[in-house]
């Protein structure tokens, strides 16, 4: 029988993100961060004058970050172990929005700490990007889809409305922030825990298999 794919985001499903970067610009480069409502957007401010960053100083510091600071990213807790077990009995994939240059120091970054899988980077919605994965990996199976923004939920269930979505966020500090997929219903769950994350991927691929 073949077997099941995973395609799982990386930044706050595998490692966290926001609160290295939050850190490094309140540390370093002058900004506040807070992200107190779902608009990424609004959160970042010049520690100087309270004034938001233009959203192409927004892309800069993100930039920035990536280039630089990649090392501080720890794993989110069980995620490791999880993807683990998973590579057991599935196949794995990581579909990250990164540009296309920061791939390979992507899949260096996951290796370091025991992810060993195959890195695609895409920019914007994800529906179109993880179709051309199921086009490479082949579409006769059953395909789940992790992710931590909802906004990429709702692009698979247009594009590939076949793949079973998990909504997850493994970042405390702006998990209630965040828009939830599942409630939006274009998840068929919202965990944000790998302890239960992984017991919920093992039960819906067997129910899947049988």
């Amino acid at each position: 029988m073949t077997r099941p794919l995973i395609i799982s985001d990386c930044d706050e499903v595998l490692l966290h993100m926001v609160a290295p970067f939050k850190v490094w610009l309140e540390t370093s480069q002058g900004v506040d961060f807070n992200l107190d409502g779902h608009n990424f957007g609004e959160a970042l401010r010049w520690q100087s004058n309270g004034e938001l960053l233009e959203p192409s100083d927004i892309w800069k510091m993100l930039g920035r970050f990536f280039d630089t600071e990649m090392d501080t990213q720890e794993p989110i807790e069980g995620a490791v172990e999880a993807m683990t077990a998973l590579s057991e009995v599935a196949d794995i994939v990581i579909l990250t929005n990164l540009v296309d240059e920061r791939r390979e120091k992507r899949a260096e970054q996951l290796a370091k700490v025991g992810i060993h899988a195959p890195v695609y980077t895409n920019q914007g919605p994800n529906g179109p990007a993880l179709k051309k994965i199921l086009e490479e990996h082949g579409a006769d199976r059953r395909v789940f889809f992790i992710d931590d923004l909802a906004q990429h939920h709702h692009s698979v269930k247009e594009t590939a409305p076949e793949v079973i979505r998990l909504h997850m966020c493994g970042e405390p500090t702006i998990a209630d922030a965040i828009t939830c997929a599942h409630e939006e219903g274009t998840a068929e769950a919202r965990i944000d825990r790998w302890a239960d994350a992984l017991p919920w991927l093992m039960e819906r691929m067997e129910r899947e298999a049988a």
